[in-house]
């Protein structure tokens, strides 16, 4: 799947899930296959909270620059915390 932004240029997105809800932030990248292209993202839902949830590139339906966005195809329950 090619996404029109890069992964690893998304950090402080806002991302959204499939119905609209506030997921997160995106904190960093995450590189699991290719040490060169990121396949999932770390969001964080704020400052004190420890738990971050792993967004996986494909669970990503769209990538909006102009405002930040990144709207997801799941639901944010669908979505694994680690």
């Amino acid at each position: 799947m090619a996404l029109a932004v890069d992964l690893g240029r998304t950090r402080g997105y806002l991302v959204a899930d499939s119905r609209g809800r506030m997921v997160g932030k995106v904190e960093c990248p995450m590189y699991g296959v290719s040490p060169v292209t990121p396949d999932a993202l770390a969001v964080s839902r704020g400052l004190l909270f420890r738990r971050r949830r792993l967004v996986p590139a494909q669970a990503i339906e769209v990538i909006d620059r102009s405002s930040g966005v990144i709207g997801l195809r799941v639901a944010r329950d669908e979505i694994t915390s680690f």
